[in-house]
């Protein structure tokens, strides 16, 4: 609702807009990835300049031979992370809004999705002086090697590519599907306030149809979503008892419809589509590694799985303003659970989750560190959807955590 901008925190104010638009336009790399086997040929054909154009390297040497792992047909991992930033860049530096783990198991054909909170607590590996930061920090500071590296050392799991997208194409590539059905899980109202425009949306839990008035007062009902419902679905947090949680699992559901609907990608192979997806997409995937996806994954795209590293909200005073910021902390059982089903799903052996937070913590903050970490594993578990509990801590005047 309009009237939700006026209750954020600080944090959620540091980026214009950014609350609003989320990463489901990673959907399009998921379409190129694994859509069907129609789509190996028509990328020879046709696609070969845009795989190229949306290539962007890392310079970052990668934890295992990735291009091996693909040749050979074993379980890949991609790490998923959205902005919303216009068309982007090869210099693009900037905050993620969104991060998710994306696991393709071919053997088991199945496709594992991990969403990741963009406001946990970690001390981003490279920049462990400027703890604490949020992670959705580490690609700001060092780009994807970055965001790589750190959420390698949080989990504790290999991550074989990245893929950056923004949300600017998430109503063409909506549309360009036909559209989506969703059955809400919740019953809310939302009114985007873009341009202070009255046009409301209106979705029921269960029900894939929804209400639409542009003027805000005269309803119609609808089975499907276009490219502005499916927009306006994902975008909703402060009216969701899980919060942020909650938007994951929304977003999760527009991407799941995304892939079913992709099928049949011919009509999406065209050269505006094409166009679309060179402004919006950046990996570090290659021509022949996609490829190879295309032909060897493609069953996978039917069964997906999603899971979500769930925390539990701490408060860190701003060391200049004295604000409060608002962060995920994650508890030890929890970070093993992620990091036992993504190994499993990468087909690796059990391993033992990375530390607290990813990048060692400065020696002057290691007590702090060493409370959160105390605190988080006595009052957290698995099976918790509740993040409403705070723990406030002393401010530590040497450091300013980011917003």
């Amino acid at each position: 609702m309009r009237n939700q901008k006026n209750n954020q925190s600080r944090s959620d104010r540091y980026k214009p807009r950014t609350h609003k638009i989320r990463n489901i336009f990673i959907t399009i790399l998921l379409v190129l990835l694994i859509a069907g086997s129609a789509l190996g040929y028509l990328l020879y054909r046709n696609a070969k300049s845009t795989i190229d154009n949306v290539y962007s390297g890392t310079g970052l040497t990668k934890s295992r031979n990735v291009s091996k792992v693909i040749k050979q047909g074993k379980p890949f991992s991609v790490l998923l992370m959205g902005t919303d930033t216009g068309a982007l860049n090869r210099n693009y530096k900037g905050r993620t809004d969104s991060m998710m783990v994306l696991i393709v198991n071919p053997k088991k054909e199945k496709t594992t999705l991990i969403s990741i909170p963009r406001d946990a607590m970690i001390a981003i590996v490279g920049y462990e002086d400027t703890f604490p930061q949020k992670m959705n920090a580490a690609y700001a500071y060092g780009s994807a090697a970055t965001a790589i590296k750190t959420v390698e050392a949080y989990l504790n799991i290999p991550i074989d590519f990245y893929a950056m997208a923004n949300m600017g194409g998430l109503e063409k590539m909506v549309d360009q599907v036909g559209g989506v059905e969703i059955k809400s899980p919740l019953t809310f109202t939302y009114t985007p306030d873009e341009d202070e425009s009255p046009a409301t949306y209106k979705f029921t839990k269960g029900s894939a149809s929804y209400e639409y008035a542009s003027d805000g007062k005269h309803f119609t009902k609808h089975t499907v979503m276009d490219g502005s419902a499916a927009l306006a679905f994902s975008r909703m947090r402060y009216d969701d008892p899980e919060g942020d949680y909650g938007r994951q699992k929304r977003q999760r559901l527009v991407l799941q419809a995304l892939m079913k609907k992709a099928a049949n990608v011919t009509n999406l192979l065209n050269e505006k589509f094409m166009n679309s997806v060179q402004k919006n997409i950046m990996t570090d995937l290659t021509f022949g590694d996609m490829s190879n996806i295309a032909t060897k994954y493609i069953k996978a795209k039917n069964n997906v799985v999603t899971d979500h590293l769930q925390g539990t909200t701490t408060s860190y005073p701003d060391a200049t303003t004295g604000a409060s910021v608002s962060y995920e902390i994650v508890s030890t059982s929890e970070k093993q659970r992620i990091t036992n089903k993504a190994r499993k799903a990468l087909g690796l052996e059990a391993k033992t989750t990375g530390s607290m937070f990813g990048g060692e913590v400065p020696s002057t903050l290691a007590s702090i560190a060493e409370s959160l970490q105390a605190s988080s594993d006595g009052t957290s578990s698995s099976s918790s959807t509740d993040s409403s509990s705070n723990t406030t801590l002393p401010v530590d005047p040497s450091t300013s955590p980011a917003q």
